[in-house]
C-alpha cells in the first residue's frame, strides 16, 4: 500500500461523516458569514475569461487511435490550438492520485481514476503538430521517484512520447529541477490564499493544460479540470511535512489543518478559521485556478468511475465503473467543468451547497465564477459537437 492511499484513508476517516451527513447538520448561516468574509474584494476581478466559453463534446468510445481523432476534432471545433501553443512551452498537469497502479473495479487505473496513457500520447502528438516547442508532463506524487519512472510503472511508453519531440517529465512534489519556487499571486486577493509557491514548472511555462478524468469527489462534489490543479501544491510546502524537501505526505493540512500550525502554509490569508474540508477545498481550488490559469481544459469521459475519485472512497458509498464515451474540451476551465458536470447528469452546475453534486460541499465552479475566472452558466456557454443532452450519462 503506498503513502498516498494511507494518507487519503486517514483523511477519509476525518471527513466521511461530513461527506455523508453534512447536508443535515450544517449551520448554513455560519457558512454564509464565513463565505462573505473571504469573498474577493469588489472591483478587483481582473483578467476575466468569460469570453472563452466555448466547449466541445466529442464521442470517443475507446482508448487507442480513436482518441487522437476525437481530440483533434475537439480542437477543430474550438477553432484550433495553433495560436495557443505554437513555439511555446506547454505544461500538462495529469491526474495520478498516487502511484499504486493496481487494477481497480477490474479495470486498468487509466480506465477508472487516473490519466490514461492514450490521452497523453494523443495530446502530445497534436501539440507538436500544432507547433509546440516543448511539452512538459507534471504531477506531484507521493514518491521520490522521477515522474517518468512512476509513469513507466503505469505502462506508459515513455520512449514513444520522447520520440515525438522535446518532452519533459517532472515530479512537482518539491523544488524538482529548480533552486527556487515560483510565486504566483491570486489576482483577486483570494478566498483562502493570497498567493502560492509552486514548483517552477507551473510558473516557467507559456501554456497550462489540465488533463483530467470525469469523476465525482467526496470533498468537492466533482473533480474535473479545476480540481485537478489542487495537486500542483508541492508536498514540501503544503503538507503535514511542510518545510522538508523530502516530504512525501499528501495535502491533508489543506483539507483540515487539525494539529498543524496553519501559519506554515505560504500565502495563507489571516483569519481563516474553518477546519471544514468541504468548505476549504472548494475555496482553495478557486484560488489555485486564479493564480495558475488553465488555458486548455481536457476532460476524459471515455471511461471513468462514479461515487468518488479513487479506491480510497469506498466508505463514502458505492463506486462504479462508468463509460460515458466522450471527450469534453474547452478554453475556459469553469465553462468546461460546468459542461462536464451537466454531462454527469447534474442539471445545474451553479448549484449551491445542498444540491447535488454539491449536496455536502461548497461549489468550486460557482466560487471560480464569482472570482471572475469564467462562467458556469450553461445558458452562456456555447456547446459545440454533441449536445449535453446527447452526451448525458447519469452519475447518480
Amino acid at each position: 500500500m503506498n503513502a498516498m492511499n494511507c494518507n487519503r484513508r486517514t483523511f477519509l476517516q476525518r471527513t466521511i461523516t461530513l461527506a455523508a451527513g453534512a447536508p443535515l447538520g450544517v449551520d448554513f448561516s455560519a457558512r454564509k458569514l464565513a463565505a462573505a468574509e473571504t469573498q474577493p474584494a469588489a472591483g478587483k476581478v481582473a483578467g476575466s475569461r468569460r469570453g472563452e466559453s466555448k466547449v466541445a463534446i466529442v464521442s470517443c468510445r475507446s482508448y487507442g487511435p480513436e482518441v487522437r481523432t476525437a481530440l483533434a476534432q475537439s480542437f477543430d471545433l474550438l477553432g484550433g490550438i495553433g495560436s495557443l501553443v505554437k513555439n511555446r512551452t506547454v505544461t500538462v498537469k495529469i491526474n495520478l492520485t498516487g502511484t499504486d497502479f493496481s487494477p481497480f473495479l477490474d479495470r486498468p487505473v487509466g480506465e477508472t481514476f487516473m490519466t490514461h496513457y492514450s490521452t497523453a500520447l494523443a495530446l502530445a502528438t497534436l501539440l507538436f503538430s500544432a507547433g509546440a516547442k516543448r511539452v512538459r508532463f507534471v504531477e506531484s506524487t507521493t514518491s521520490r521517484a522521477e515522474l517518468a519512472s512512476s509513469l513507466a510503472m503505469a505502462d506508459w511508453d515513455i520512449k514513444a512520447l520522447q520520440a515525438l519531440g522535446n518532452i519533459e517529465f517532472e515530479n512537482t512534489r518539491n523544488l524538482g529541477n529548480s533552486k527556487s519556487y515560483g510565486h504566483l499571486p491570486v489576482p483577486t486577493g483570494g478566498y483562502v490564499f493570497s498567493g502560492f509557491e509552486f514548483n517552477h514548472s507551473y510558473a516557467d511555462t507559456d501554456v497550462m493544460i489540465s488533463l483530467a478524468k470525469l469523476k465525482n469527489h467526496i470533498t468537492a462534489g466533482v473533480t474535473l479540470s479545476m480540481k485537478n490543479l489542487f495537486g500542483i501544491t508541492p508536498n514540501a510546502l503544503y503538507s503535514s511535512e511542510s518545510g522538508s524537501e523530502d516530504a512525501l505526505a499528501g495535502r491533508d493540512v489543506l483539507h483540515s489543518p487539525v494539529g498543524f500550525e496553519q501559519a506554515k502554509l505560504p500565502g495563507l490569508k489571516p483569519g481563516i478559521a474553518s477546519l471544514d474540508a468541504t468548505w476549504r477545498v472548494p475555496h482553495i481550488v478557486a484560488d489555485i485556478c486564479s493564480a495558475r490559469p488553465i488555458h486548455l481544459a481536457i476532460i476524459d469521459g471515455i471511461t471513468s468511475m462514479s461515487g468518488g475519485e479513487g479506491p480510497w472512497c469506498r466508505e463514502a458509498g458505492p463506486l462504479k465503473f462508468t463509460s460515458p464515451g466522450v471527450l469534453i474540451v474547452g478554453l475556459n476551465p469553469v465553462s468546461t467543468d460546468a459542461v462536464g458536470t451537466a454531462v454527469m447528469g447534474y442539471d445545474n452546475p451553479r448549484a449551491v451547497r445542498g444540491v447535488k453534486p454539491f449536496h455536502f460541499c461548497d461549489n468550486h465552479l460557482l466560487l471560480a465564477e464569482q472570482a471572475g475566472i469564467g462562467t458556469a452558466d450553461l445558458g452562456q456557454i456555447e456547446v459545440r459537437g454533441l449536445s449535453v443532452e446527447k452526451a448525458r450519462y447519469s452519475y447518480g
